[in-house]
């Protein structure tokens, strides 16, 4: 399987039925190519199918149709070849960091000695800043601290793919900003192939090799991808201070502010003369990239 198609979603359908009987696809021919190694942001206005895209690839969420497939293999259940860390940790309460994320090790590598998988869990814990609470359990732990057990976790299992659901959605600025770029730090150094899916669009642009902006659903895809040509490392200060950024961010809530805007009208349409008629005139002007979505997505 050729690098540059090392994660392959084609045309990937979801459909659930309706009370009526009939099959509403949520997504409807997603077609995305992801190199190894590379690093992508799924971003969209809420409801759009963003997260069902995510747990398709983990094979967690069956395919109506359509095929993805992960370094030559087909996904049809999950696997330790591709970790997901969602917006809340899930860690069990009675267990301390260094067991939550033995569970999955011992699994994974019971062929190996308890000695290398004990280097594992405390490699991993180590690389999310958590050497020194390794004993903890959730409850003395702080939100981020559990996030980052939860990182942990996944990047123990060393998988070929990392999905990452919101991890930061839960956290306030100053952790987010941090976890990001613990996250950053380890996908420099292990290369891993990763999926974040966002509503931020500052997160998107900082963290991506390129954006994948969703269209609204049902029926969601692909609607336009963005490369981010911004050197790894990356230097958040550097980064933000730059006119590109800007340009990148002004791209891509102008999109999103476009989806809304077509969403307005089909609206309109399906409700009819006398609904448009009886209400006030929407605006037609061109969207204003700082207006709307700007109050909706967490930036």
């Amino acid at each position: 399987m050729s690098d540059e198609r090392f994660l392959e979603i084609s045309q990937v359908v979801k459909a659930y039925p309706n009370p009526f009987g009939e099959d509403i696809a949520v997504v409807d021919g997603f077609d995305l190519k992801i190199r190894k190694g590379e690093v992508i942001s799924v971003i969209g206005h809420s409801g759009c199918g963003k997260s069902t895209v995510l747990t398709m690839v983990a094979g967690l969420n069956e395919i109506t149709s359509g095929g993805i497939i992960v370094d030559g293999k087909e996904v049809s259940e999950p696997g330790p070849d591709r970790a997901v860390v969602f917006q809340a940790p899930c860690l069990l309460p009675w267990m301390t960091a260094y067991e939550n994320v033995m569970l999955g090790v011992n699994r994974s590598y019971h062929h190996e000695p308890k000695s290398v998988r004990k280097q594992i869990v405390e490699y991993a814990l180590s690389a999310v800043g958590l050497a020194e609470a390794m004993s903890k359990r959730p409850h003395e732990m702080s939100g981020g601290m559990q996030q980052r057990v939860g990182i942990a976790r996944a990047i123990a299992l060393k998988p070929k793919v990392l999905l990452l659901d919101e991890p930061f959605g839960r956290l306030d600025s100053l952790t987010r900003m941090e976890l990001q770029d613990v996250i950053l730090e380890l996908l420099d150094r292990e290369r891993i192939t990763t999926m974040i899916i966002t509503h931020d669009p500052d997160e998107a642009v900082f963290m991506s090799d390129r954006i994948c902006m969703m269209t609204n659903g049902p029926g969601a895809r692909v609607g336009e991808l963005m490369d981010i040509e911004f050197e790894r490392p990356r230097d958040r200060k550097e980064i933000l201070g730059t006119d590109q950024f800007f340009e990148y961010r002004r791209r891509l809530i102008q999109f999103l502010d476009e989806c809304e805007h077509e969403k307005e009208i089909r609206r309109e349409l399906k409700a009819g003369p006398q609904a448009t008629k009886d209400e006030p005139p929407s605006q037609t002007s061109e969207p204003n990239p700082e207006s709307k979505t700007e109050s909706r997505l967490a930036v």
